[in-house]
Protein backbone atom coordinates (compact mmCIF):
# COMPACT_ATOMS: atom_id res chain seq x y z
CA UNK A 1 0.00 0.00 0.00
CA UNK A 2 1.58 3.37 -1.00
CA UNK A 3 1.99 5.56 1.53
CA UNK A 4 0.72 9.07 1.37
CA UNK A 5 2.33 11.42 -1.82
CA UNK A 6 1.69 15.18 -0.79
CA UNK A 7 2.35 17.56 -3.69
CA UNK A 8 4.95 20.47 -3.19
CA UNK A 9 3.01 23.66 -1.56
CA UNK A 10 2.49 26.04 -4.56
CA UNK A 11 4.38 29.41 -4.38
CA UNK A 12 2.70 32.92 -5.74
CA UNK A 13 3.87 33.07 -9.36
CA UNK A 14 4.19 29.41 -9.64
CA UNK A 15 2.67 28.32 -12.96
CA UNK A 16 -0.66 26.69 -12.94
CA UNK A 17 -2.27 24.59 -16.07
CA UNK A 18 -6.38 24.43 -17.22
CA UNK A 19 -6.38 21.64 -19.19
CA UNK A 20 -9.43 19.33 -20.43
CA UNK A 21 -8.69 15.76 -19.46
CA UNK A 22 -12.44 14.79 -19.58
CA UNK A 23 -14.70 17.12 -21.32
CA UNK A 24 -14.49 19.20 -23.64
CA UNK A 25 -15.08 22.98 -23.52
CA UNK A 26 -18.77 24.11 -25.34
CA UNK A 27 -18.96 27.18 -27.47
CA UNK A 28 -19.90 30.36 -25.49
CA UNK A 29 -18.14 29.18 -22.34
CA UNK A 30 -15.47 31.29 -23.06
CA UNK A 31 -16.40 34.01 -20.48
CA UNK A 32 -16.97 31.49 -17.99
CA UNK A 33 -13.18 29.91 -18.57
CA UNK A 34 -11.52 33.27 -18.16
CA UNK A 35 -13.22 34.27 -14.98
CA UNK A 36 -12.02 31.35 -14.13
CA UNK A 37 -8.55 32.10 -14.91
CA UNK A 38 -8.73 34.85 -13.32
CA UNK A 39 -10.04 33.89 -10.24
CA UNK A 40 -6.75 31.37 -10.12
CA UNK A 41 -4.82 34.28 -11.04
CA UNK A 42 -6.43 36.05 -7.83
CA UNK A 43 -4.78 33.40 -5.53
CA UNK A 44 -1.60 34.63 -6.91
CA UNK A 45 -0.60 32.36 -9.44
CA UNK A 46 -0.16 32.47 -13.25
CA UNK A 47 -2.43 30.66 -15.29
CA UNK A 48 -1.78 28.93 -18.71
CA UNK A 49 -4.29 27.53 -20.43
CA UNK A 50 -3.64 24.56 -22.53
CA UNK A 51 -4.62 24.14 -26.47
CA UNK A 52 -7.30 20.93 -25.64
CA UNK A 53 -9.49 23.75 -23.66
CA UNK A 54 -10.59 24.66 -27.37
CA UNK A 55 -14.28 24.87 -28.87
CA UNK A 56 -12.68 23.64 -31.49
CA UNK A 57 -11.02 20.12 -29.84
CA UNK A 58 -13.77 17.45 -29.47
CA UNK A 59 -14.32 13.47 -30.46
CA UNK A 60 -17.32 12.63 -29.11
CA UNK A 61 -18.61 14.06 -25.64
CA UNK A 62 -14.55 14.47 -25.09
CA UNK A 63 -12.17 16.82 -25.80
CA UNK A 64 -9.81 13.76 -27.34
CA UNK A 65 -9.24 10.58 -27.77
CA UNK A 66 -7.86 8.70 -24.94
CA UNK A 67 -4.11 8.50 -26.21
CA UNK A 68 -4.36 12.23 -26.43
CA UNK A 69 -5.75 13.34 -23.28
CA UNK A 70 -3.60 10.69 -21.67
CA UNK A 71 -0.18 12.27 -23.90
CA UNK A 72 -1.62 16.04 -22.68
CA UNK A 73 -2.04 14.73 -18.91
CA UNK A 74 1.69 13.03 -18.92
CA UNK A 75 3.14 16.25 -20.52
CA UNK A 76 2.39 18.55 -17.71
CA UNK A 77 2.83 15.92 -15.12
CA UNK A 78 6.66 15.91 -16.83
CA UNK A 79 7.05 19.46 -16.69
CA UNK A 80 8.38 20.75 -13.81
CA UNK A 81 7.21 24.06 -14.48
CA UNK A 82 3.81 23.46 -14.16
CA UNK A 83 3.33 23.44 -10.24
CA UNK A 84 -0.57 22.47 -10.40
CA UNK A 85 -3.23 20.71 -12.72
CA UNK A 86 -6.89 21.95 -12.61
CA UNK A 87 -9.53 20.50 -15.01
CA UNK A 88 -11.64 23.08 -16.73
CA UNK A 89 -15.15 20.62 -16.42
CA UNK A 90 -16.09 17.16 -15.84
CA UNK A 91 -17.49 14.93 -17.80
CA UNK A 92 -17.38 11.23 -18.76
CA UNK A 93 -13.65 9.59 -20.38
CA UNK A 94 -11.43 9.61 -17.43
CA UNK A 95 -11.55 6.07 -17.40
CA UNK A 96 -10.64 6.00 -20.61
CA UNK A 97 -7.38 6.13 -19.96
CA UNK A 98 -6.35 5.60 -16.33
CA UNK A 99 -3.82 2.44 -18.15
CA UNK A 100 -2.04 5.50 -20.16
CA UNK A 101 -1.13 7.88 -17.17
CA UNK A 102 2.56 8.02 -16.18
CA UNK A 103 2.51 7.31 -12.62
CA UNK A 104 6.49 7.40 -12.52
CA UNK A 105 5.83 10.87 -13.31
CA UNK A 106 3.34 11.30 -10.54
CA UNK A 107 5.74 9.95 -7.61
CA UNK A 108 8.53 11.96 -8.80
CA UNK A 109 6.81 15.15 -8.98
CA UNK A 110 3.39 14.97 -7.45
CA UNK A 111 1.31 17.73 -8.50
CA UNK A 112 -2.04 19.13 -7.40
CA UNK A 113 -4.73 17.97 -9.82
CA UNK A 114 -8.12 19.74 -8.83
CA UNK A 115 -11.68 18.91 -10.21
CA UNK A 116 -14.79 17.17 -9.44
CA UNK A 117 -17.29 15.20 -10.97
CA UNK A 118 -15.45 12.66 -13.40
CA UNK A 119 -12.13 14.41 -12.14
CA UNK A 120 -12.79 13.07 -8.63
CA UNK A 121 -11.91 8.96 -10.34
CA UNK A 122 -8.87 10.22 -11.80
CA UNK A 123 -7.82 11.54 -8.46
CA UNK A 124 -9.33 8.12 -6.58
CA UNK A 125 -7.17 5.78 -8.89
CA UNK A 126 -3.67 8.01 -8.44
CA UNK A 127 -4.28 7.73 -5.35
CA UNK A 128 -5.10 4.06 -5.00
CA UNK A 129 -2.05 3.93 -7.00
CA UNK A 130 1.01 6.42 -5.75
CA UNK A 131 -0.98 7.86 -3.10
CA UNK A 132 -1.31 10.77 -4.28
CA UNK A 133 -2.93 13.38 -2.63
CA UNK A 134 -5.61 15.03 -5.33
CA UNK A 135 -8.42 17.54 -4.86
CA UNK A 136 -12.07 17.33 -5.03
CA UNK A 137 -12.29 20.74 -5.47
CA UNK A 138 -13.96 23.13 -8.05
CA UNK A 139 -13.61 23.20 -11.83
CA UNK A 140 -11.97 26.47 -13.75
CA UNK A 141 -15.06 26.94 -16.09
CA UNK A 142 -17.93 25.76 -14.16
CA UNK A 143 -16.83 25.78 -10.80
CA UNK A 144 -13.95 28.98 -10.16
CA UNK A 145 -15.63 30.84 -13.36
CA UNK A 146 -19.43 29.59 -12.83
CA UNK A 147 -20.31 28.63 -9.55
CA UNK A 148 -18.46 31.37 -7.84
CA UNK A 149 -19.73 34.03 -9.89
CA UNK A 150 -23.44 33.25 -9.22
CA UNK A 151 -23.15 33.04 -5.72
CA UNK A 152 -24.10 37.34 -5.35
CA UNK A 153 -21.72 36.87 -2.05
CA UNK A 154 -18.75 38.45 -2.11
CA UNK A 155 -17.71 37.46 1.21
CA UNK A 156 -18.13 33.69 0.53
CA UNK A 157 -15.85 33.92 -2.26
CA UNK A 158 -13.38 35.69 -0.06
CA UNK A 159 -13.71 33.23 2.56
CA UNK A 160 -13.02 30.67 -0.62
CA UNK A 161 -10.12 32.42 -2.27
CA UNK A 162 -8.66 32.42 1.37
CA UNK A 163 -9.34 28.64 1.81
CA UNK A 164 -8.23 27.50 -1.17
CA UNK A 165 -5.08 29.87 -0.98
CA UNK A 166 -4.33 28.08 2.32
CA UNK A 167 -5.26 24.29 1.30
CA UNK A 168 -2.72 24.79 -1.79
CA UNK A 169 0.12 27.30 -0.23
CA UNK A 170 0.46 26.47 3.02
CA UNK A 171 2.35 22.88 4.23
CA UNK A 172 0.02 23.39 7.74
CA UNK A 173 -3.08 22.19 8.81
CA UNK A 174 -6.32 24.63 7.53
CA UNK A 175 -8.62 23.09 10.50
CA UNK A 176 -12.45 23.84 10.07
CA UNK A 177 -14.05 24.08 7.14
CA UNK A 178 -16.33 27.26 6.60
CA UNK A 179 -20.11 25.94 6.29
CA UNK A 180 -21.76 28.23 4.08
CA UNK A 181 -25.90 26.54 4.03
CA UNK A 182 -27.22 24.41 6.61
CA UNK A 183 -25.49 21.21 7.34
CA UNK A 184 -27.30 18.28 8.35
CA UNK A 185 -27.04 15.37 11.31
CA UNK A 186 -28.28 12.27 10.00
CA UNK A 187 -26.70 10.66 12.59
CA UNK A 188 -24.71 11.79 15.01
CA UNK A 189 -21.34 11.01 16.66
CA UNK A 190 -17.52 12.06 15.77
CA UNK A 191 -14.63 10.09 13.47
CA UNK A 192 -11.61 11.00 12.42
CA UNK A 193 -9.89 9.37 9.20
CA UNK A 194 -8.38 9.99 5.70
CA UNK A 195 -10.91 11.37 3.49
CA UNK A 196 -11.85 9.02 0.54
CA UNK A 197 -14.55 9.91 -1.75
CA UNK A 198 -15.91 11.83 -5.46
CA UNK A 199 -18.67 11.31 -7.38
CA UNK A 200 -20.27 8.53 -6.08
CA UNK A 201 -20.99 7.03 -9.20
CA UNK A 202 -17.92 7.13 -10.36
CA UNK A 203 -16.00 5.51 -7.29
CA UNK A 204 -18.19 2.16 -8.06
CA UNK A 205 -17.27 2.17 -11.22
CA UNK A 206 -13.49 2.85 -10.23
CA UNK A 207 -13.69 -0.11 -8.05
CA UNK A 208 -14.96 -2.36 -10.58
CA UNK A 209 -11.14 -1.97 -12.25
CA UNK A 210 -7.34 -2.96 -11.66
CA UNK A 211 -6.78 0.96 -10.28
CA UNK A 212 -9.53 0.21 -7.62
CA UNK A 213 -9.04 1.43 -4.29
CA UNK A 214 -7.93 -1.93 -1.61
CA UNK A 215 -10.51 -2.97 0.74
CA UNK A 216 -7.66 -1.68 3.89
CA UNK A 217 -7.78 1.37 2.07
CA UNK A 218 -11.29 2.49 3.65
CA UNK A 219 -10.15 1.23 7.50
CA UNK A 220 -11.09 4.00 9.56
CA UNK A 221 -11.70 6.47 6.63
CA UNK A 222 -14.26 9.35 6.19
CA UNK A 223 -15.97 8.72 3.10
CA UNK A 224 -17.18 11.46 1.30
CA UNK A 225 -19.86 11.60 -1.98
CA UNK A 226 -22.23 13.52 -3.72
CA UNK A 227 -24.48 12.90 -6.68
CA UNK A 228 -25.93 14.17 -9.77
CA UNK A 229 -28.71 13.47 -12.03
CA UNK A 230 -29.72 10.51 -10.83
CA UNK A 231 -32.83 9.06 -9.25
CA UNK A 232 -32.32 8.34 -5.48
CA UNK A 233 -33.04 4.05 -6.71
CA UNK A 234 -29.49 4.13 -8.42
CA UNK A 235 -28.46 6.05 -5.22
CA UNK A 236 -29.37 3.24 -3.53
CA UNK A 237 -28.21 0.58 -5.66
CA UNK A 238 -24.78 2.35 -5.68
CA UNK A 239 -24.71 2.19 -1.84
CA UNK A 240 -25.95 -1.20 -1.99
CA UNK A 241 -22.52 -2.26 -3.83
CA UNK A 242 -20.15 -0.51 -1.52
CA UNK A 243 -22.04 -2.48 1.71
CA UNK A 244 -21.23 -5.66 -0.42
CA UNK A 245 -18.12 -4.84 -0.99
CA UNK A 246 -17.65 -4.25 2.63
CA UNK A 247 -16.60 -0.57 2.27
CA UNK A 248 -19.28 0.63 4.99
CA UNK A 249 -18.52 -1.83 7.41
CA UNK A 250 -14.34 -0.68 7.23
CA UNK A 251 -15.10 3.24 7.42
CA UNK A 252 -15.60 5.47 10.11
CA UNK A 253 -17.82 8.33 9.40
CA UNK A 254 -19.71 9.58 6.07
CA UNK A 255 -19.98 13.00 4.74
CA UNK A 256 -23.13 13.76 2.10
CA UNK A 257 -22.57 16.57 -0.11
CA UNK A 258 -25.44 18.45 -1.90
CA UNK A 259 -27.29 16.30 -4.39
CA UNK A 260 -27.87 18.03 -7.63
CA UNK A 261 -31.15 16.66 -9.62
CA UNK A 262 -31.35 13.31 -7.52
CA UNK A 263 -35.17 12.95 -7.63
CA UNK A 264 -36.96 11.29 -4.45
CA UNK A 265 -39.09 8.15 -5.16
CA UNK A 266 -42.51 9.21 -3.22
CA UNK A 267 -41.56 9.46 0.83
CA UNK A 268 -37.87 7.88 -0.50
CA UNK A 269 -35.23 11.07 -0.35
CA UNK A 270 -31.71 11.01 0.15
CA UNK A 271 -31.37 11.01 3.75
CA UNK A 272 -33.45 7.67 3.83
CA UNK A 273 -31.91 5.80 1.18
CA UNK A 274 -28.60 6.47 3.38
CA UNK A 275 -29.79 5.66 6.62
CA UNK A 276 -31.66 2.53 4.93
CA UNK A 277 -28.45 1.14 3.33
CA UNK A 278 -25.96 1.71 6.76
CA UNK A 279 -28.56 -0.34 8.69
CA UNK A 280 -27.43 -0.29 12.49
CA UNK A 281 -23.78 0.48 11.52
CA UNK A 282 -22.77 2.87 14.61
CA UNK A 283 -20.99 5.99 12.37
CA UNK A 284 -21.58 9.13 12.29
CA UNK A 285 -23.61 10.80 8.94
CA UNK A 286 -23.40 14.76 7.91
CA UNK A 287 -25.14 15.58 4.98
CA UNK A 288 -25.72 18.45 2.78
CA UNK A 289 -22.31 19.44 2.93
CA UNK A 290 -21.15 22.15 0.73
CA UNK A 291 -19.53 20.02 -2.69
CA UNK A 292 -21.45 18.42 -5.31
CA UNK A 293 -22.21 19.53 -8.76
CA UNK A 294 -24.74 22.88 -7.59
CA UNK A 295 -22.72 25.22 -5.46
CA UNK A 296 -19.23 26.10 -4.74
CA UNK A 297 -17.08 23.75 -3.50
CA UNK A 298 -14.98 22.87 -0.27
CA UNK A 299 -11.52 21.50 -1.35
CA UNK A 300 -10.98 18.25 -0.06
CA UNK A 301 -7.94 16.47 -0.56
CA UNK A 302 -8.11 12.58 -1.09
CA UNK A 303 -5.88 11.32 1.69
CA UNK A 304 -5.86 13.88 4.45
CA UNK A 305 -6.76 13.00 7.85
CA UNK A 306 -10.13 15.08 8.97
CA UNK A 307 -12.50 15.39 11.90
CA UNK A 308 -16.33 14.87 11.32
CA UNK A 309 -18.46 15.98 13.78
CA UNK A 310 -21.82 15.29 12.81
CA UNK A 311 -23.33 16.38 16.40
CA UNK A 312 -21.79 19.89 16.16
CA UNK A 313 -21.95 19.76 12.07
CA UNK A 314 -18.43 20.40 11.21
CA UNK A 315 -15.82 19.06 9.16
CA UNK A 316 -12.00 20.08 9.83
CA UNK A 317 -8.79 19.03 7.62
CA UNK A 318 -6.73 18.12 11.11
CA UNK A 319 -3.23 17.95 8.43
CA UNK A 320 -1.34 19.54 5.93
CA UNK A 321 -2.47 18.73 1.94
CA UNK A 322 0.55 20.20 1.23
CA UNK A 323 4.25 19.07 1.83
Amino acid sequence: MPAILRPRALRPGDLVVVTAPSGQLEPGEEPMLARGVAMLERMGFRVRVSPMVDPARRRWWASGTPAEQAAELNGLLRDPQVRAVVAHTGGHTTIGYLDLVDLDAVRADPKPILGYSDISLLNLALHARTGLVGFHADLATHGFGGDWYTLGDEARRGELLDLYTRVLTKAEAPGLLPAHGSWETWRPGRAQGPLLGGLLSRLVLLQSTPFALPAERFDGAVLFWEEVRRPVERVWGDLQALRLSGVLDRIAGLVVGIPNEVTPYGEAGLREVVLDVLGERDIPVLGQVDFGHNAPNLPLPVGVRAELDADLRTLSLVEAAVS
